[in-house]
């Protein structure tokens, strides 16, 4: 570039106009075809026409070429797209008519994402293009110019040693630093702006005030106050959540004593004739609920106030991003931990209710093991209480409408879970989709649809087991703009942060 940059800038002097049209001309349709190169291309351009020049050309050319690659997108991939994930593109343009000019500028100011991308995937939202012009002008602005000059630094060269001059240094640092100013700004204009209709209180009540005294709700409460801070802690049902009460605990203590009853039932494979074990199913449950009563102390009220929480048993509102109602209440924290966790659904199936339905929660106040229990979903919950049941003598029948057990794992998995189950005496029903529930005198009956024919399932009780839903309800979210995914989730970002940034979840 040296060798040529003396010619290159005569023939400038002699033709600006032509010159600075041809490099603005090939600037922009190197950008609007999203063509690779860009950012050598501004350094060039720094390096040949200088700071002043070369941010105006590349500036503005950048951003004509900018909109161009959106337009572009918009007019070829739009309509496809918007028919093919309606939902989707209407859950993202609904934040775009709301935020769309300030997303669309802190993704612009700070040069990390591919500003390719951006073009291509702007354009399929509802965003005027005029609003996109002007914000890409502007936000662009600034990375412009720190490439420019640093080309312009370059092109200042003459010698190797040249390298290591102040300007050319302090070039390459501001390169590397601006970056993470620009995320720092981003960062406090949108927390400036996200918290501007809720006044901050002069002191606080708490540091951090935690929602749900189950597994997650009592390991941030501990650590919290293991570093001294002030902590509040608010369960409205039971402490120790669903891993005491009606998950981890009871559930591995049913399949303790179902893997007694197995180990009884094939002890003759060591010459141990045990024969048929005699099941006591009230002992069994009496054996769950021990369990629980063991380990309730290490989760009670009474071990996490002597640790210096603050216990509330009671429900909790929330009413500005630093304002908690518990109760008739109102108390004021740094920080908001959400830890409600989940609870079974129901499915909306025909006759469900009035049959006798029971789920991972309800399933250990059973007083009589029933007969025969079909079970509805084959996941880790439905798998684990099909095999229990069955080893302790019920006739049990899995059905999943997936083609294998275990989803979330790999084929091998779902099919040794299926073989083995199977082995075991229950009866496993893949790719078959329940239809509805007939309640009738003689009792009740699952009617599913396998292998396009439909077959009914008696039962004694059904257990439900096709996924879980989190208990985000009666939360005050909505006030807030806390917003949740399709399956009923928090929306979150990678710090696990709502909207909100005191706000999260565990």
């Amino acid at each position: 570039m040296q060798a040529y940059r003396t010619d290159f800038i005569a023939l400038f002097e002699q033709s600006p106009w032509q010159v600075a049209g041809a490099f603005f001309a090939m600037y922009v349709v190197m950008t609007a075809l999203s063509l690779p190169g860009a950012t050598l291309l501004t350094l060039l351009g720094g390096a040949l026409f200088g700071l002043g020049w070369g941010l105006l050309i590349i500036s503005f050319a950048s951003t004509i070429g900018a909109t161009l690659a959106f337009v572009i997108s918009r007019f070829l991939f739009r309509k496809p797209l918007e028919k093919r994930f309606p939902r989707q593109l209407e859950r993202i343009n609904r934040g775009v008519d709301r935020d769309g000019a300030f997303y669309l500028f802190t993704l612009r100011l700070v040069p990390l994402f591919p500003f390719f991308m951006i073009n291509l995937l702007m354009g399929l939202t509802r965003i005027k293009t005029v609003t996109y012009y002007w914000v890409s002008q502007l936000a662009m602005l600034p990375g412009t110019a720190v490439y420019v000059n640093a080309g312009g630094q370059l092109g200042e060269l003459e010698s190797l040693g040249g390298i290591v001059s102040p300007g050319l240094l302090a070039s390459f640092a501001l390169l590397a630093l601006f970056p993470w100013v620009a995320r720092r700004i981003v960062l406090l204009v949108q927390t400036r702006k996200t918290y501007q209709a809720y006044p901050k209180p002069a002191s606080f009540d708490y540091d951090i005030v935690v929602i749900g005294g189950g597994s997650a709700g009592l390991v941030t409460s501990y650590i919290a106050s293991a570093v001294k801070a002030r902590v509040a802690l608010v369960e409205k049902h039971k402490m120790g959540g669903d891993c005491l009460n009606t998950g981890c605990v009871p559930s591995k203590a049913l399949i303790r004593a179902a893997h007694a009853a197995h180990e009884v039932r094939t002890a003759s494979r060591f010459g141990v004739n045990a024969g048929e074990p005699e099941i006591d199913f009230a002992k069994v449950m009496g054996h769950v609920q021990q369990a629980i009563r063991d380990i309730e102390p290490h989760d009670s009220v009474e071990r996490y106030s002597g640790l210096g929480v603050e216990m509330y048993e009671d429900t909790a509102t929330l009413l500005s991003p630093w304002e908690i109602q518990i109760g008739e209440k109102t108390v004021t924290a740094r920080h908001v931990v959400i830890a409600t966790g989940a609870r079974p659904r129901i499915p909306a199936l025909p006759g469900i209710e009035g049959a006798p339905v029971v789920t991972s929660e309800s399933l250990w106040s059973l007083k009589e093991q029933p007969r025969r229990l079909v079970v509805l979903g084959g996941g880790a919950i439905g798998c684990e209480l099909s095999q229990s049941f069955a080893r302790l003598g019920s006739q049990v029948t899995l059905v999943e409408g997936a083609a294998q057990l275990l989803g979330r794992e790999d084929d091998e998995v779902g099919e040794h879970m299926a073989t083995t189950l199977g082995q075991e005496g229950v009866k496993v029903l893949t790719s078959s989709h329940a239809i509805e529930i007939l309640n009738e005198d003689d009792g009740h009956q699952l009617v599913v649809e396998h292998n396009d024919e439909r077959l009914s399932l008696p039962f004694d009780a059904l257990m439900v087991s096709v996924g879980r839903q989190a208990n985000v309800e009666g939360l005050g979210l909505e006030a807030l703009g806390i917003t949740t995914t399709e399956v009923g989730t928090l929306e979150l970002n990678e710090r696990l942060q709502t909207r909100l940034p005191n706000m999260g979840l565990r």
